[in-house]
């Protein structure tokens, strides 16, 4: 985890970023994302906002595309990044 999160920062040296490109993430996708960060699966996260899995599936797959991130665990570092 460390060693992805250096990698991100030295790749993104020298970009500023621009506050109309932080992000478009939706209510329940900032939501989504934060109980990724805590460590809990879809079916948990699932659990507790009352959805199916599929569903919150469906929000994370929209949170990595977004954050141009290929995992989840990209996902939640460029996230923390943003200071979403």
């Amino acid at each position: 985890m460390a060693a992805l999160q250096f990698h991100l920062r030295v790749a993104k040296l020298g970009t500023p970023t621009e506050p109309e490109q932080i992000h478009n993430l939706s209510p329940r996708e900032i939501e989504c994302i934060y109980w990724v960060s805590k460590g809990k699966s879809s079916w948990e996260i699932g659990t507790i906002l009352g959805r199916s899995r599929n569903t919150i599936d469906f929000h994370l797959k929209n949170v990595m595309r977004k954050l141009d991130a290929t995992s989840r665990t990209v996902a939640v570092v460029k996230a923390l990044k943003l200071g979403i």
